[in-house]
């Protein structure tokens, strides 16, 4: 059975290059284009096997999203890697306590590297 992917972007060609990439390799992917729709997407998806999550979206960021996510059970343990511009230490410490698994930055963004990433989450 094909593992689940959900993507919570708000960047375009991210998304359509993470689709493209991801679907090719026969991973199932659903995709919300801001916080909102990502937290409505989780708590539809609570047997997905992983959360890729930007940090700056709108109507909800990417730690608004982990918040509550994290305070539900049934979704708390979903693994998140984080796809964002930001590589801050504060911002990686913020993420770790909020046990994010890994971290990408998009400037240095390279489909390979996610799916290497992806693939040592969730084990494949």
């Amino acid at each position: 059975m094909a593992k689940k992917i959900l993507l919570i972007e708000d960047e375009e060609l991210v998304i359509k290059l993470l689709q493209k990439k991801l679907k090719s390799l026969g991973y199932e992917l659903a995709v919300a284009s801001d916080g909102e729709a990502g937290l409505q997407l989780i708590a539809q998806n609570p047997d997905a096997d992983l959360v890729l999550l930007d940090m700056i979206m709108p109507k909800k960021t990417g730690f608004e999203v982990l918040d509550e996510v994290r305070k539900d059970s049934r979704l708390a343990r979903i693994p998140v890697m984080i796809i964002s511009n930001s590589g801050q230490p504060l911002e990686l410490e913020k993420a770790k306590k909020y046990g994010v698994k890994d971290w990408l930055v998009k400037t240095e963004f390279d489909p390979r590297e996610v799916v290497s990433k992806i693939k040592a989450i969730i084990g494949e």
